[in-house]
């Protein structure tokens, strides 16, 4: 979950969402957010295209060429010719914080909310997870998107983190 989010990027992830809805509706939005998330993840786990993304040695133009033959025919021509802005604008490098601000646009337009839960192993049983969710939702008004964490140093409970609202201390 990102801590962070400039206004640049916000900026840029609020255009990609509207072109998104404007071509394809809710359908449209929701393709889009899986088709960045995607290539986010590539350029956080290969050191080689995250270098691509962010260096301001590589000439734009020799950039554009590499970015075409990367994701020609792999993503859309809309996320490609987006990712080609970026590019040319001299904002590529905010490619991720862009993703993580479209992620959140995406998650408030269809009701939901990320929920980053820590316990001391990182696994909560079933009927735990079952009985959080429903408390979420039903306190937040919004479908809560749960991720597990482990955090060695508590000792017992739960620890929340919900959305941008910081954290949330829950003895267990």
């Amino acid at each position: 979950m990102p801590t962070q989010i400039d206004e640049v990027s916000k900026v840029y992830a609020r255009s990609l969402f509207e072109l998104a809805r404007e071509v394809g509706g809710n359908a449209g939005v929701a393709s889009m957010g899986e088709e960045l998330r995607e290539v986010c993840s590539i350029v956080r786990a290969d050191k080689g295209a995250l270098e691509l993304f962010r260096s301001p040695i590589v000439d734009p133009a020799q950039r554009a060429a590499s970015l075409k033959k990367i994701f020609g025919g792999r993503v859309t021509d809309t996320l490609l010719n987006f990712i080609l802005v970026l590019n040319r604008k001299g904002r590529l490098a905010e490619l991720l914080t862009i993703g993580d601000a479209y992620d959140i646009l995406e998650q408030d337009a269809f009701g939901r909310i990320e929920v980053d839960v820590f316990t001391a192993s990182g696994s909560v049983d079933a009927a735990t997870q079952a009985t959080l969710a429903a408390d979420l939702k039903k306190s937040l008004g919004k479908d809560p998107v749960m991720h597990y964490y482990a955090d060695p140093a508590m000792i017992g409970g739960l620890k929340l983190r919900i959305g941008d609202q910081g954290e949330l201390f829950v003895d267990g």
